[in-house]
């Protein structure tokens, strides 16, 4: 798609890509944001407002607005960033309680520090990082009854991505009980491909067709085509997966030597 934006950056290269729900006319309630540490640091995040509920909009854009605000203030080596980003999803959490309407949202994290990632989510906003020859090298597990569902083997894959209740979400910003997942490092090889994506895709694309589309090729290209078959499926094609929603996708490689 035309609207994939290419970002290049010492030691990374990202492209980012968001569009609001084929099927409604009101704002996008998905938000991505982009914080550039140091030369060799970036952190990269993708926020998705609850629909259903009011201000979903206000709260993901107040997230990320939070957590940049956070990182920007943040002093001190790499250790000390993990700090900085749990600081800004904790005061991200207090600021869109302090709107009072019920707002929620989810939101998914990464770090990037000299060819390594650290991911952080809350909600079913989903990671993934996957290597030239297709193998998962990392799957953020979705704080949801079928998120953990699947986790636990109670559903397979293709099962929870036409399951009735995939859009209900156990854990999100904006709740007083929120918590955040915080996931292992991971040393990046010079193709592996790191996705962070609002449920818009992994609710209409399956993991296996994620990896096929992004593994190979150029970033960007690879990145149009990924949002145009999740688009496809949610203006619908017979018997497969179709879940209207607001659609937003960040990639990210270590750049070429």
């Amino acid at each position: 798609m035309s609207d994939v934006v290419l970002h290049a950056d010492v030691g990374w290269e990202s492209c980012a890509f968001s569009r609001r729900s084929p099927s409604k006319e009101t704002p996008n309630e998905d938000a991505i944001g982009i914080v550039r540490i140091s030369d060799d640091t970036i952190v990269y995040a993708v926020a998705d407002g609850c629909g259903g509920m009011r201000g979903g909009e206000q709260a993901s854009s107040i997230a990320l607005q939070t957590l940049a605000e956070c990182l920007e203030r943040h002093e001190g080596g790499p250790d000390r960033l993990r700090v900085a980003i749990l600081d800004g999803i904790e005061q991200a959490n207090h600021a869109v309680q302090e709107l009072k309407i019920g707002a929620a949202c989810t939101i998914a994290v990464v770090e990037c520090h000299r060819g390594t990632i650290r991911p952080y989510h809350v909600g079913d906003s989903m990671i993934l990082v996957t290597g030239v020859r297709g193998r998962v090298r990392y799957q953020s597990v979705s704080h949801s009854p079928v998120g953990f569902a699947v986790e636990s083997g109670m559903l397979c894959a293709m099962e929870a991505m036409h399951h009735e209740d995939r859009h209900i979400v156990s854990n999100v910003v904006g709740d007083p009980r929120m918590r955040i997942e915080i996931g292992p490092v991971v040393t990046l090889a010079q193709r592996d491909t790191v996705v962070i994506a609002s449920d818009g895709l992994f609710d209409n694309v399956s993991i296996g067709e994620v990896v096929e589309c992004i593994r190979k090729g150029k970033l960007q290209a690879s990145t149009s085509s990924l949002a145009e078959l999740a688009y496809a499926r949610m203006l619908g094609i017979e018997g497969q997966p179709c879940k209207p929603d607001d659609l937003s996708i960040v990639t990210i490689r270590p750049a070429a030597n």
